[in-house]
């Protein structure tokens, strides 16, 4: 044999370890099995997409300040967020969204551990056909995982990374639903066809005694040598369920509150933030925004300004105005929200009080000295609502330094984010 069929012949045998298909003998694994744990997490991606497209949606990523996407690179949505509504509306439809995402990460690990012999598939790439189906793989499995872990560090406030968070989550999620998209389509002939001959459920009527193994086939997910089993198909299923419940346990409180938020052992802010009636939430102290005495002090003052006429309210004068009192959400992206009741002055009022147009934005700054979530602009829809307030009390008392004394944004179905506190300056202008 020539030195060119010698190394041919070496190449076409695969490499020791996880490359030779013996390696793998699970008697579980399979293309029913991938079919199932496949149509379980479909729908659950579809509802976390959906719910992720209406809150960049809520954040009015078309108004100046309100989001690091290029407006004019923007893909922009399929459903518009509602302008008008219950006030929880946001933190419900984000609520979800995390809460769904997390619970789904045990049934993403189950369905990458199924097909984890394809990673290892040699040689490599055996035709142009197959080299883009292994391309479209790598789009699939790298966009979960991105977006999984982005996401999971961005509710626990850890930021392990060097790029913006929310530009580099949603052109992530473009790219793996995409991917996830194609994938359906093509796979969908092979969960057709496993559940054809094998049933949608039956293999999960077989206890541990009579589980078997689904026949092999060459360079399939089946196992070539199978060993033996030490858990049943619907025990699997029984594992993963678990761990969703679990995490489910742990973290739900932070969406719903209440008597819940003693379970939410996950919270990264905790789940005691003092006594009395500005015992809630709290996301950005006075501390870690940096706000000194001075700049919250007796003889702050806020600008209000609507072309060429500003105005000039200290606190006092600001509660000399009418005053309303509404329930209102606060809902953040991390997924938790909290419910208050909150007095203050309509923006609505405000915006007549320097003769702004009808139907005007306003452009919203902290005194803080600087870094995020230090100016928002609220669409003319959240503007003009009768619940959107300067909120100078909380609960009945004054708002504490923490919760944006002597001033902050409060307003229906709007991204905590939005709700800018230690408020210096507004700015209504002409949408």
């Amino acid at each position: 044999m020539s030195a060119l069929g010698r190394l041919q012949r070496r190449l076409a045998e695969p490499p020791p370890g996880p490359f030779r298909p013996d390696f793998w003998r699970s008697p579980l694994r399979g293309p029913w099995l991938t079919s199932l744990l496949g149509t379980l997490l479909a729908p659950a991606i579809v509802l976390i997409a959906l719910t992720g497209l209406i809150s960049h949606d809520a954040y009015h990523p078309e108004l100046r300040g309100n989001a690091t996407i290029d407006p004019a690179h923007d893909i922009g949505v399929l459903l518009q967020f509602p302008t008008s509504g219950p006030s929880w509306i946001y933190a419900l439809t984000q609520g979800i969204h995390v809460t769904v995402g997390l619970i789904t990460i045990p049934l993403l690990l189950a369905k990458l551990w199924s097909v984890i012999p394809k990673l290892f598939q040699w040689p490599a790439v055996r035709s142009v056909a197959n080299a883009i189906e292994r391309l479209s793989l790598l789009l699939l499995v790298g966009g979960a995982l991105f977006e999984f872990a982005t996401g999971v560090l961005n509710i626990q406030y850890d930021y392990a990374w060097h790029f913006n968070f929310v530009t580099a989550h949603y052109w992530g999620a473009w790219v793996f639903f995409a991917a996830f998209a194609v994938h359906v389509c093509v796979k969908m002939p092979v969960v057709v066809r496993c559940y054809r001959e094998r049933g949608v459920l039956k293999p999960l009527r077989d206890d541990l005694l009579h589980t078997r193994p689904e026949p092999a086939e060459p360079g399939g997910l089946a196992p070539t040598a199978p060993a033996a089993p030490t858990l049943s198909r619907r025990g699997l299923l029984g594992l993963v369920g678990g761990a969703s419940l679990t995490i489910l346990v742990l973290n739900i409180g932070e969406s719903v509150g209440g008597p819940l938020r003693r379970l939410a052992l996950l919270a990264p802010r905790g789940r005691v933030f003092g006594t009395g009636p500005n015992d809630f939430q709290i996301n950005r102290t006075v501390a870690s925004a940096e706000i000194t005495r001075e700049l919250i002090a007796a003889d702050w003052r806020l600008s209000v300004r609507a072309g060429t006429r500003t105005v000039s309210l200290s606190r006092k004068q600001l509660m000399a105005l009418p005053q309303s009192t509404h329930e209102l959400t606060i809902g953040c992206v991390e997924g938790w929200s909290t419910t208050q009741h909150w007095t203050g002055v309509r923006l609505s009022d405000l915006a007549d009080l320097v003769g702004a147009p009808p139907g005007a934005t306003v452009a919203v700054e902290s005194v803080q000295p600087a870094g995020l979530y230090r100016s928002a602009t609220l669409s003319s829809e959240q503007a003009s609502d009768e619940r959107s307030l300067l909120a100078l009390c909380v609960n009945g008392v004054d708002l504490s330094p923490d919760h944006g004394y002597p001033a902050r944004i409060i307003a229906p179905g709007v991204p905590g984010v939005h709700c800018t506190k230690w408020v210096g300056s507004m700015r209504f202008e002409a949408a």
